[in-house]
């Protein structure tokens, strides 16, 4: 007689998907090779996949089978090109232009796979980092938050001393490249303290796209006030991280009312380009706040037009982004989540 405690209602069961079928192949292996795939994620999937692990700890026998029926269906649709693509990479070309002229063309085009302690920033916490680097010259600063996601930098940015926190943005916003030998020094000075010596340039990091995403996570009050010590530095930098700091993409942010005054302000021939490559949830929330009438003519005529060229999208988007910031600057609406000017 079968034990009613080893029934399993197939039926009911739910097929594992994401992380908790991650979850179950990784606990299907032993530590040391589990240790080896962790290795090689991002701190955020080892986070999720660690919390997936406990949640499946009494997974059924048969969602472990689902588990490793989806693995082996997704594998079999892959191909093996890309296992062991750089030793063949390197061997076809070592027989075909000799070792020293293969050498000399594989170190300009082979992508960069130096894991540097500065990679290992992103693993510490905000507050550890700004420990590291709150005496340190600013440029310092700056190239370390330039090497951090920037919801993390700003983290850091704001645990920095205030007078500080303006001029490390700038140096953000106008980082030229960084050499790797500079970066071996900036390793070495964050392990002992060793000053930074400055070296040929040879690795770009930083620039006002990356100053404006690091604005866009820190604090409306920490913003306003650096923007406008920045303003007062350097109008034209200040002027394009805060061009950057919002885009199309950010319209979504407007209430109705606020994306209804913009919309009776931006012709509708320009709202077709610009509807065309924007998101789904974007271009849903624009025709929402138009009459019925009015959204199927801009969906009719964008179906009518086909492809269009990206830069005249993103021209369009720009000039749409234009005239939000032109209304808002005469009061008509507010651009910003939660009602928050942007400033």
């Amino acid at each position: 007689m079968p034990d009613p405690d080893l029934d399993v209602d197939e039926e009911n069961l739910k097929p594992l998907h994401g992380s908790a079928a991650a979850a179950v192949l990784l606990m299907l292996f032993n530590e040391d090779e589990a240790a080896e795939i962790l290795s090689r994620l991002e701190p955020d999937e080892v986070r999720q996949l660690g919390y997936a692990m406990y949640d499946v700890a009494d997974v059924e026998i048969d969602e472990v089978n689902q588990a490793l029926d989806q693995f082996v269906s997704k594998a079999r649709r892959r191909t093996t090109i890309g296992y062991g693509a750089t030793r063949h990479i390197r061997g076809a070309m070592h027989k075909a232009l000799g070792p020293e002229r293969a050498d000399n063309i594989l170190a300009r085009i082979t992508p960069p796979t130096r894991t540097t302690k500065l990679a290992m920033l992103k693993w510490m916490e905000a507050g550890e980092i700004a420990a590291i680097i709150e005496s340190e010259h600013p440029q310092v600063m700056a190239i370390v938050l330039a090497h951090l996601e920037p919801r993390a930098a700003a983290d850091v940015l704001s645990m920095l001393p205030l007078e500080c926190q303006e001029d490390v943005i700038y140096r953000v916003a106008t980082l030229g490249p960084v050499s790797a030998d500079a970066l071996d020094d900036l390793e070495a000075m964050l392990s002992s303290g060793t000053p930074m010596q400055k070296k040929g340039a040879t690795s770009q990091r930083g620039g006002t796209s990356e100053a404006a995403a690091i604005m866009n996570n820190v604090r409306k009050d920490m913003e306003q006030r650096i923007m406008k010590a920045l303003t007062k530095r350097d109008k034209i930098i200040s002027q394009t991280i805060e061009e950057e700091m919002f885009i199309f993409d950010n319209l979504i942010e407007l209430d109705d009312k606020n994306m209804g005054a913009l919309l009776r302000g931006v012709d509708t021939e320009l709202l077709v380009v610009a509807l065309k490559g924007a998101n789904e949830m974007l271009k849903a929330k624009m025709l929402g706040c138009m009459s019925q009438r009015a959204a199927q003519s801009i969906v009719d005529e964008m179906e009518e037009r086909g492809p269009m060229r990206l830069a005249d999208v993103v021209d369009a988007q720009k000039k749409v982004v234009a005239e939000a910031r032109r209304l808002a600057e005469q009061g008509t609406i507010m651009l910003g989540a939660g009602g928050d000017d942007f400033v």
